[in-house]
């Protein structure tokens, strides 16, 4: 039988794939898994799944992240050029109006 093993470094941190363990039972499993997976770099703990037991949900079984467009969290998606040019646009008429009231003044 196939094992997948997880491995946690520390304490708070997530769990990650490591590699898998052929062993007919639980116990030989994490004896396996210990051996393998846990003596060579500073480990936490190991969890040991049947392969078997494994399930996946895929792209083509479900739609992962919703439909709603939510580009506007994200920087890329505006086109700051437009509001540049609107400024300085702007800053063109107020030096404008500016220079029109002193000659107004004189």
């Amino acid at each position: 039988m196939i094992w997948e093993v997880f491995r946690q470094d520390q304490a708070g941190e997530y769990h990650t794939h490591c590699g898998n363990v052929h062993a007919p039972d639980r116990e030989m499993a994490l004896m396996f898994a210990e051996i393998q997976h846990g003596r060579r770099k500073p480990t936490n703990s190991l969890w040991v799944v049947p392969q078997k037991e494994i399930g996946e949900v895929d792209t083509e079984e479900a739609n992962f992240g919703g439909t709603t467009d939510k580009s506007y969290r994200w920087a890329q998606s505006y086109n700051f050029e437009a509001a540049a040019e609107e400024v300085a646009d702007s800053e063109s008429e107020q030096v404008q109006a500016e220079a029109e009231r002193q000659r107004g003044d004189d």
